[in-house]
């Protein structure tokens, strides 16, 4: 069910992962480790920084869809579709159509608000995203075009480690001995 957006490229015939998950809080994460694992399988490793980009637009799509377009005893779904190339297609539909996504306002208008960036990140990361209607049945597909290295190019890997001074303070003292308690 792609919906190419205006000016994107095809992904017809593209290879394709589909997920059904239920709509709540589990399934969206559920939704959101399947692609990660996908997208490693397509040659886009994990903690590289396009992995980390699509799973986090996946993430918010689903968290999205299963906080705003739940309607109980219906599922949502999630689709990846690639190229071959260098960019990836998120989709996730839900059956709510009355709900549209909107992008909140500027963050500097409500420093302390629990909620309301998701779409500001999928903005940030995506190439193109929008809304469509779901052809064919009730709802709306959520869709975001993302850019990513070209598959057996990875990039590189950025891992954050903590200060040998942090973590020696926090790890446990080793066992030498078990000694069993004296039994009279």
């Amino acid at each position: 069910m792609t919906i190419p957006p205006p000016g994107a490229p095809s992904f017809t015939g593209a290879a394709s992962f589909v997920l059904r998950f239920t709509a709540t809080p589990r399934g969206a994460r559920l939704a959101r480790r399947l692609a990660s694992q996908q997208l490693d399988s397509w040659g886009r490793p994990y903690r590289t920084p396009a992995h980390d980009a699509v799973e986090l637009v996946v993430a918010e799509l689903a968290a999205n869809a299963v906080t705003h377009g739940r309607v109980p005893g219906r599922d949502a779904e999630l689709r990846l579709a690639h190229d071959g190339g260098s960019r990836v297609l998120v989709e996730v539909s839900d059956v709510r159509d009355e709900r549209l996504p909107v992008l909140a306002p500027e963050p500097d208008r409500r420093p302390l608000a629990e909620d309301g960036r998701g779409l500001a990140l999928v903005s940030a990361l995506a190439e193109a995203w929008g809304v469509a209607e779901r052809p064919g049945a009730p709802g709306k597909t959520v869709w975001a075009v993302m850019a990513a290295a070209p598959a057996g190019r990875p990039e590189s890997v950025v891992v954050h480690r903590r200060p040998a001074s942090l973590t020696a303070h926090h790890r446990p003292k080793p066992v030498t001995a078990l000694h069993a308690p004296d039994s009279d």
